[in-house]
């Protein structure tokens, strides 16, 4: 625990703007944009998803597409058709069980199609401030790799980091892990000798451990704006306040 709650801090001075990198300006638009982010980047989404939402504001206007024009508009985010299934089905049951709304339960938003756990967190985390613990693939590979569980069932992972941790840390948590993940301790080439938390990481030496080579790894941001966000992230329940000194 000791050791878990120290890299969370050094992850925390090393990424003070951790944040979701999905655009969105309601939980509807967070929802949509979460679940057409499987297989694909939140680039690649942010990229898509203006049309889709200028098209298709609200769920019940998604409901009653025409879902050939759904596919082509997000045909891009890859998995089109399965995708218009599942965010189409989702916005038909927002419409008829829940008044248009976006639930803010865990329970409520598991049972919408194409929306498991680690979707609801990033949702209730981020557009409703209700602390969660996201495991994608880059959560998952770098808790084990610090041998903080050694489960890989995304449910058994959630469980065992959430013991380890406060609630209050839960979703700030997962934004700075993630953000490592993806810009430094990469699936197949691990830039350890670029890392801030080497000193830290019982899997040192997994990747390169020349820091120039390792620098060389490095995967900058990306849009003009921290991670891959296309445009300023709204006032919401989840967002991190900015550092000290910081404007906006």
């Amino acid at each position: 625990m000791r050791q878990a709650r120290r890299i969370n801090r050094e992850l925390a001075e090393v990424y003070p703007y951790a944040h979701p990198e999905l655009d969105f300006e309601n939980p509807f638009q967070l929802l949509i944009a979460t679940v057409l982010s499987a297989q694909t980047t939140d680039l690649r989404v942010n990229q898509t998803t203006p049309a889709l939402f200028a098209k298709y504001p609200m769920p019940e206007d998604l409901a009653a597409a025409n879902p050939e024009e759904v596919e082509e508009l997000i045909r891009p985010t890859g998995f089109f058709r399965a995708k218009t299934k599942s965010i189409m089905g989702l916005s038909a049951a927002l419409r008829d069980d829940f008044g248009g709304e976006v639930p803010g339960r865990i329970e409520d938003l598991v049972k919408l199609p194409g929306v498991g756990r680690k979707t609801a967190f990033v949702v209730l985390g981020n557009a409703f401030g209700v602390p969660g613990i996201t495991v994608d693939t880059h959560f998952g590979r770098l808790v084990r790799r610090w041998k903080w569980t050694e489960e890989t069932d995304p449910d058994k992972v959630e469980a065992a980091v959430g013991a380890l941790f406060p609630k209050s840390e839960w979703t700030m948590l997962s934004h700075r892990v993630i953000f490592h993940g993806r810009r430094i301790c990469h699936s197949r080439k691990p830039a350890c000798g670029a890392c801030p938390i080497a000193p830290l990481c019982p899997s040192y030496g997994e990747g390169e451990t020349d820091p120039e080579k390792a620098k060389k790894l490095l995967k900058y941001e990306m849009g003009g704006l921290p991670g891959q966000r296309l445009k300023p992230p709204p006032d919401y329940p989840g967002k991190p306040a900015p550092p000290l000194g910081a404007a906006g």
